[in-house]
């Protein structure tokens, strides 16, 4: 069974609710204008504070500059900070030590020569995060529904922890699991009615669907 379970892009109370009270591990909150799920910090500092310790918060930040990432930091506290651009390990590891958190890095993944991209961030992050890669015309780097081969995943083990992301949903979400065996998993657009619009049925069908998937089958009558 997975450790992780993060519901992204949140932006209601009654979603948040809903997460929380399904069992969600994690919370996120997106602050990238160009995204239908982004927040504001205040928004986000008020939806936080309704998980009341029962789910850890996770900012996604695309390419932020020094000064939004301090507010961030400040502001609503994060347990993880997502850095879902085109940051290095590097600035990975500058924002880490600058601003005291914890990071966790997107990387786009397309084929099985991406994971050894993925690797480069293992000395300069507390967790990674695959995502599949955006299709060129995309004009954000997460979020798009896509989903990659989970197949290339087998055997993949990371010093670090890591949770698959990437067009997931309720009905494939076994299957993703099964294939990769990832330590957590993430989802967004696959728990939507419609681009940025979260459904709580469908949070919980997918919180319900992994919980699911870790429990061991029953044994067959003879």
């Amino acid at each position: 069974m997975v450790s992780e379970i993060k519901i992204c892009g949140l932006s209601t109370r009654e979603t948040l609710d809903a997460a929380v009270a399904s069992g969600a591990t994690m919370v996120g909150f997106v602050f990238f204008d160009r995204s239908p799920r982004a927040v504001t910090l205040g928004e986000a500092a008020a939806l936080a504070g309704r998980t009341c310790g029962k789910a850890g918060i996770v900012a996604l930040t695309v390419d932020s500059p020094d000064d939004v990432l301090a507010r961030i930091a400040e502001d609503l506290r994060p347990d993880l900070v997502q850095l879902h651009g085109k940051e290095t390990p590097e600035r990975a590891a500058e924002i880490r030590s600058r601003f005291a958190v914890r990071v966790m890095k997107a990387v786009g993944v397309a084929g099985a020569e991406d994971l050894a991209g993925a690797r480069a961030y293992e000395g300069a992050v507390d967790a990674l995060l695959l995502d599949a890669k955006p299709p060129k015309d995309a004009d954000r780097p997460g979020g798009n529904g896509a989903a990659f081969d989970w197949r290339i995943l087998d055997g993949f083990a990371p010093a670090v922890p890591w949770l698959l992301s990437g067009g997931l949903s309720p009905a494939n979400v076994a299957d993703a699991l099964a294939a990769s065996r990832p330590t957590g998993i993430d989802v967004s657009s696959g728990v939507e009615s419609a681009p940025g619009v979260k459904d709580p049925r469908l949070i919980r069908a997918f919180i319900d669907a992994v919980r699911a998937a870790g429990r061991p089958r029953p044994a067959r009558a003879a």
